[in-house]
Formats: structure tokens, sequence, C-alpha cells
């Protein structure tokens, strides 16, 4: 697949996954109304949360964009199944953990619970979590095996799939 249709069905793809997931879904949810997190608590600590959250909302946006490009750049392909990628992605931040984009999502959702002060954000991660791992652990993984094979062994051995490492993976 050439670059400029990758990149297009990339686009494409991130409207309609991430974008629901961590957009229309919490918007649904909550129509952005803003809550009283803890609502006993001093001031400064609702203020901080929300400073969190807006900090995980930011990093997370900035995450998932950049897992998205390098899709396009080093994949050749695009994250949604009926347009994979034509080279096994292990640069940029899949160098670190291997589901950047799943990690970034729930830090998009987890910081909009506490911006928002909406704990029912944080119960909609946790259930969203439970397809999101199923379907990596019985879907995506058994395909990326059979379609780079050691490659992604290797890949697999040495990268965590949800917890960034330090260093950064060296194939």
């Amino acid at each position: 697949m050439r670059r400029t249709p990758a990149a297009v069905g990339t686009t494409i793809f991130f409207a309609l996954a991430p974008g629901t997931v961590a957009g229309l879904l919490p918007w649904w949810i909550t129509r952005w109304e803003v809550g009283d997190l803890l609502p006993s608590a001093p001031s400064w600590i609702a203020a901080s949360l929300r400073l969190v959250g807006a900090a995980l909302v930011l990093a997370g946006t900035a995450v998932l964009v950049r897992a998205f490009v390098r899709f396009v750049v080093e994949g050749l392909g695009t994250p949604a199944p009926i347009a994979p990628t034509e080279h096994l992605v292990v640069g940029g931040l899949y160098a670190h953990v291997r589901n950047p984009m799943y990690v970034a999502v729930f830090s998009i959702i987890a910081g909009q619970a506490l911006l928002l002060g909406r704990p029912v954000l944080l119960l909609y991660a946790a259930v969203t979590a439970v397809p999101v791992v199923a379907f990596v652990r019985w879907y995506e993984e058994p395909i990326l095996r059979r379609t780079f094979g050691a490659d992604y062994e290797r890949y697999r051995a040495a990268v965590p799939g949800w917890w960034p490492r330090p260093r950064a993976y060296r194939p």
C-alpha cells in the first residue's frame, strides 16, 4: 500500500475507532458536564486532579496521533484490520510498548474522568478494557504471529504489551 492511501485509511480509522471510544462515547456518557470527583476534598486537590486529567488527555492524544502516523510511515498500512500494514511496526513508541494506541485511549478516558470529575468514565474504561484486551490476545496477536512470524515473536518477547519499557527495543 502506498503512503497516501495508507494515510487516508488511517485518518478514517482514527475518526471511527478511537474517535468513538475516546470521544463520542465519553461525551454520550457525560455530555462533557463537569462533576465533583471528591466533593469533600479541598479545592486545591480537585484543581490538581483536573490538571493531571488535562495532562493525561493531552499526552494520550499526542501518543495516539504519533502511533497512527507510525502505521503509515513505517508499516505502509493502517491500524484497521481490513487494510493492515505491509511491515511490522516496531519503531517510535512501538519500541517501548506493543499497544501504544490502546494505552493512549485509556489514558485519554482516565484523563477525561479526572478533568471532568466524572468517575463513571473510569468504570467505562474498565469495562471497555475487557473486549480490547481480548481482541489483542485472541485476534491481533495470532494474526501478527502468522503474518510476521519470528520477527513478531522476537518483538513480542522483548517489548511489553501494556506497560512501556524505558529503553527502546532495537531489532
